[in-house]
């Protein structure tokens, strides 16, 4: 199974795929795709729909991974994090592509085993599961990586589940 995961911004949005053969996790892809800062909202999103939908097409992934906004205190990053994801939905439906979707405390759980996990604890464990010898220099693109995990690891558990 090839998942590819998301993690949605309108400045930077990180790419990863997994692939997971008889239990082992796979580094198959990994990227941070970054527009121009200087562009508008309306450019950021088109560029991201663009880069995205090639690397889909490229992969052609089983299953498109996304992590869900996150709202606090700043709606309006929120916003910008919800109409991202909304584009990597838009590419993975184009090349009909499932798409799953996972909280932020979902797969900080299911990769590190706390849900309240740190930035840090989270590279660390995609670079331990993953067997890299380095950590991944960007927390986008190891959060990327970490939903893809997330979403193996929950098709295992459903899978085992449905078997019994």
């Amino acid at each position: 199974m090839l998942v590819v995961g998301v993690d949605p911004g309108t400045f930077k949005m990180g790419v990863g795929a997994v692939r997971s053969d008889s239990g082992d996790l796979i580094l198959a892809h990994t990227e941070l795709l970054s527009p121009k800062q200087s562009a508008t909202l309306e450019q950021r999103l088109a560029w991201l729909h663009s880069k995205l939908a090639e690397l889909l097409e490229t992969l052609r992934p089983e299953v498109v991974a996304i992590e869900q906004p996150f709202v606090s205190r700043n709606v309006r990053a929120a916003m910008a994090v919800g109409q991202a994801q909304a584009v990597a939905m838009i590419a993975a439906a184009d090349l009909s592509i499932p798409v799953a979707s996972y909280a932020a405390r979902e797969v900080k759980k299911a990769v590190t085993d706390y849900g309240g996990s740190s930035k840090e604890q989270v590279q660390e464990m995609v670079r331990v599961l993953l067997d890299l010898p380095d950590a991944i220099e960007s927390s986008d693109r190891a959060d990327a990586l970490a939903i893809a995990i997330c979403h193996i690891n929950n098709s295992q558990v459903y899978d085992v589940t449905m078997r019994e």
